[in-house]
C-alpha cells in the first residue's frame, strides 16, 4: 500500500495518520513499541523527503498478511532526488539533522536504493525485536556508532 506525498511539511502529519490507520486493522496494536517506532520513522523519512528534495514523494508500507511474533514491517519513502544520504555533523543544539541516525537506532535494518531517476530509503522493523540496552540514548549521545553525526537525505 502506498500514499503519494506532496512537497509540503504539512504532509508529514497526514503520512503519520495514514500509517496509523493502516496499522489499525493489521493486528499490530497502537501502543506496541513496533507501532510507535514505525510512526516515528514515517515522520523522519517523510520529513527528509519533503524538506530536502522539494519534490513529491511516495510512502510505501508493507505489513505482513498474518501478524505473528516474528512479523516484519517495511517502510519505504521514494523521492525524485538521486543523491545518496550524506553524513554531516550537527551541532549539539541543532534542531534538525539527526533523522537517519534515529532511523539507524530504531530500525532493525535500513538502507537506500536507486529507483528510476530518484531513490528509495527503506527500513524494516521486526515485531520480535527488543531494543538494545542503551539504544534509546543513542539519539542524544549514548553508545551509537553515529554519535556526533547527522545524516541528510537529499
Amino acid at each position: 500500500m502506498q500514499l503519494e506525498v506532496r512537497p509540503d511539511p504539512a504532509e508529514v502529519g497526514r503520512a503519520r495518520r495514514w500509517a496509523r490507520s493502516r496499522l489499525a486493522g493489521s493486528g499490530i496494536e497502537a501502543d506496541e513499541a513496533l507501532a510507535e517506532n514505525l510512526i516515528l520513522l514515517v515522520s523522519e523519512l517523510v520529513t527528509n523527503a519533503v524538506v530536502h528534495t522539494g519534490c513529491p514523494a511516495v510512502l510505501r508500507l508493507s505489513l505482513p498478511s498474518d501478524v505473528v511474533d516474528s512479523a516484519t514491517v517495511r517502510l519505504e519513502v521514494a523521492d525524485a532526488s538521486s543523491r545518496a544520504p550524506v553524513p554531516r555533523c550537527a551541532a549539539g543544539d541543532a534542531t534538525g539533522g539527526r533523522g537517519l541516525a534515529l532511523v539507524d537506532c530504531l530500525a532493525d535494518r535500513w538502507g537506500w536504493n536507486p529507483e528510476g531517476s530518484g531513490k528509495s530509503i527503506w527500513c524494516e522493523l521486526d515485531r520480535c525485536s527488543q531494543p538494545e540496552e542503551g539504544a534509546a540514548m543513542a539519539y542524544g549521545g549514548g553508545r551509537s556508532a553515529y554519535e556526533g553525526l547527522a545524516f541528510e537525505a537529499v
